[in-house]
């Protein structure tokens, strides 16, 4: 399903997988069984592994792969190049994100590029991601510090008081 306000170029689609109004996706390999909330833009050269949840207002740029089951909340904001300038070129200097299987990324947060999200790892609400997040990790913040560890169904399993965060 397509919605017909929605642009798709150039792009491989999985079975069963949902676009929703005024998404705009270019160049791009997205799985099965996905869920594209309205207003998300997706490409070029990215790759969505099958049974992702991508939020309204979500864009995911070049050098971004997600595996699969993850979940984007509204408004995650991913980049791609470290240092932009408007008047530099600097597409040669993309860096790869990568988000690992079951990853949950809360709204409104922040991924910068270069950076990988573990297994089931769990990025808070507003959080900026800055370095690697390992697996089963809760982080929250600016920058993002660990705060505890989560399972695989997002339950907190062990947090860290103030002094024990890393």
């Amino acid at each position: 399903m397509i919605h017909e306000s929605s642009y798709v170029e150039n792009s491989e689609i999985g079975e069963g997988t949902k676009i929703w109004h005024f998404c705009h996706i270019y160049n791009s390999i997205i799985g099965k069984k996905c869920s594209i909330g309205q207003n998300v833009v997706i490409g070029p050269e990215v790759s969505i592994g099958d049974g992702c949840k991508i939020q309204n207002n979500v864009s995911i740029y070049k050098g971004v792969t997600l595996e699969r089951n993850v979940f984007c909340g509204p408004s995650v904001v991913f980049t791609n190049v470290y240092n932009p300038r408007a008047f530099v070129v600097r597409m040669d200097e993309i860096r790869q994100t990568i988000v690992k299987e079951g990853a949950t990324l809360g709204a409104n947060c922040t991924i910068i590029c270069g950076v990988m999200i573990g297994e089931y790892a769990f990025v808070g609400a507003g959080s900026v991601v800055t370095k690697d997040v390992p697996d089963y990790t809760l982080v929250v913040g600016n920058p993002a510090r660990e705060i505890g560890r989560v399972t695989m169904n997002g339950e907190i399993i062990k947090r860290f008081s103030g002094e024990d965060v890393k």
